[in-house]
């Protein structure tokens, strides 16, 4: 079953830096949101905002659906990208996050995700790499970008 995104590759173990070239994209696995999700990141959170947490009067709020906070998107975003920095990734130093579209209960996530900067760091002995990662849910629309920049293993470095 194709998804239309055969041509850009799943990523499924870490890359080191050598791997990764500033342009090169891939994707994540996808992730559906669920009322479970909701409820149990508001609650951990104490994010309990009534835009998230009050069922019973949606009619009066400025968001009528059932929408999660951006930054229970962000928080799964991270762990669909781990695949990408399983055991390479030394460090997460830095981003940029703009929430671009409301995300709720039932949409379906991936991360498409392309290499903006490759360079090693001053030693010389790590690489520092800065992604961006476009989430879309299931209709391709995109309601989350973020640019993290990650310290990556170089091959046969500890």
């Amino acid at each position: 079953m194709s998804d239309g995104h055969d041509d850009i590759p799943k990523i499924g173990v870490g890359f080191h830096f050598e791997d990764l070239h500033q342009g090169m994209r891939f994707r994540t696995a996808s992730r559906t949101l669920t009322e479970a999700d909701l409820v149990n990141f508001c609650n951990m959170t104490w994010l309990t905002e009534e835009l998230f947490t009050n069922t019973a009067h949606r009619g009066e709020m400025a968001l009528t659906e059932r929408v999660v906070p951006g930054a229970l998107v962000y928080s799964f975003c991270e762990g669909l990208m781990l695949p990408m920095m399983q055991d390479t990734g030394l460090a997460f130093l830095h981003m940029e996050l703009d929430v671009k579209a409301p995300t709720r209960v039932g949409d379906t996530i991936t991360v498409f995700c392309e290499v903006i900067e490759h360079r090693l760091t001053s030693r010389g002995d790590r690489g520092l790499v800065r992604t961006r990662n476009s989430v879309r849910d299931q209709d391709g629309r995109e309601v989350l970008v973020y640019t993290p920049l990650r310290l990556i293993k170089l091959r046969g470095k500890a």
